[in-house]
């Protein structure tokens, strides 16, 4: 059966370059596959612009200019919400009777505007008021810490009042129970679809202990200086950290240690390269509150030999089985010595192939989610 559906996007989705990306790009493929006609509508951020690429697998694309901070200023409502209430795309979306899949939260403002017979389903990519939170903590800026903390409180007023009918998608189990407190009583669990779908680990012994993720956010660049200046700066081992845009606090770090590499702005393969010769990939995470999903994570899995995370990243997930945990310093230093000269084996990766395939398989995801809109 043919089926058309708008699919709402908070940023453009391409390139898919960064976390929020991963699932909203690949939906668009699968649904491509399954002759699923998709209406992309999607806010001008990030300076991303209108690529051609999203023509290939949508059969029109729509771009709305997000508002700017004076213009939607509330006290009531998140910014990431009121920015992005366009009347524009309300008027489109009601000139048919097609079901909305609306990815992320910060497109919801225009739910109660659309007509009663839509069929609507939230994509919750995690829970974002405890992620604003989590960035208030980290950050060193004091206009930027007000920002997000005042942001998180707003977004956490803005689930409790949220129509508690709608279908909602949660791309991690972690967050299924946060929702249900909220009072949302159709929650499905959808993972999310991801770029990787085989294992490509391999079990050459790796020359380097190594840490990815974006730099310009003020969770990652603790993390990569946290392990620079606490763990590695102890350990003789090699380390190397790749990333979007480093700061200049962070390259400093990086310059004081002469067993350190840091490459900024790596490519995909680049990235992809880098994971593989890694013999750990250490990914600590300083977040007392968990949500969503990390992709860098499953990157790590899917084409990476040994994972050692904090437990936080991982607890409660069905990824905790194929990862080396550590909470402090001490348990850092310990397991990276002994991963470092301990091959990755055929039966891990096995354990990969058994657990990851099945569980983040985007045809099977797909179908899921179509489901939940047709």
């Amino acid at each position: 059966m043919q089926y058309s559906i708008h699919i709402v996007s908070f940023d453009v989705p391409w390139p898919v370059d960064y976390g929020g990306m991963f699932d909203i790009m690949n939906t668009i493929i699968e649904f491509k596959k399954m002759n699923v006609d998709v209406y992309l509508h999607c806010f001008l951020y990030n300076e991303r612009g209108k690529p051609k690429e999203l023509n290939k697998y949508c059969k029109e694309v729509f771009y709305y200019q997000r508002k700017s901070f004076a213009q939607s200023f509330s006290f009531k409502t998140p910014y990431i919400v009121s920015s992005r209430l366009n009347h524009e795309l309300i008027e489109r979306l009601n000139q048919n009777s097609f079901p909305v899949l609306i990815q992320g939260i910060h497109c919801t403002g225009i739910i109660p505007y659309l007509r009663k017979d839509k069929k609507i389903c939230v994509r919750m990519h995690n829970e974002e008021y405890i992620y604003y939170s989590e960035l208030a903590k980290q950050s060193g800026n004091l206009l930027k810490k007000i920002y997000y903390k005042w942001e998180s409180v707003l977004l956490h007023q803005y689930y409790k009042h949220l129509n508690k009918n709608i279908s909602i998608s949660c791309l991690s189990k972690i967050d299924i129970p946060h929702f249900e407190k909220l009072g949302f009583k159709n929650i499905h669990y959808t993972p999310i679809l991801i770029n990787w779908q085989s294992i490509n680990s391999n079990t050459d012994k790796g020359c380097m202990c190594f840490f990815h993720g974006n730099l310009s956010i003020a969770e990652n660049e603790n993390a990569a200086i946290w392990l620079l200046t606490s763990v590695f700066s102890k350990l003789k081992i090699p380390f190397a950290i790749a990333g979007k845009n480093p700061t200049n606090k962070l390259l400093k770090n990086a310059g004081l240690c002469v067993h350190t590499c840091l490459i900024a702005n790596p490519t995909e393969k680049e990235l992809n390269d880098l994971i593989q010769k890694a013999q750990v990939n250490v990914l600590p995470l300083f977040n007392t509150n968990s949500t969503g999903i990390r992709l860098k994570l499953l990157h790590a899995l899917f084409e990476g030999k040994h994972c050692l995370v904090s437990r936080t990243m991982v607890e409660g997930s069905e990824l905790m089985p194929l990862c080396h945990i550590a909470d402090r310093k001490k348990d850092f230093e310990q397991k990276i010595s002994h991963l470092y000269q301990t091959p990755f084996t055929e039966k891990e990766k096995e354990l990969r192939k058994e657990v990851l395939l099945k569980i983040y398989n985007n045809e099977k995801n797909a179908k899921q989610l179509l489901d939940c809109l047709v």
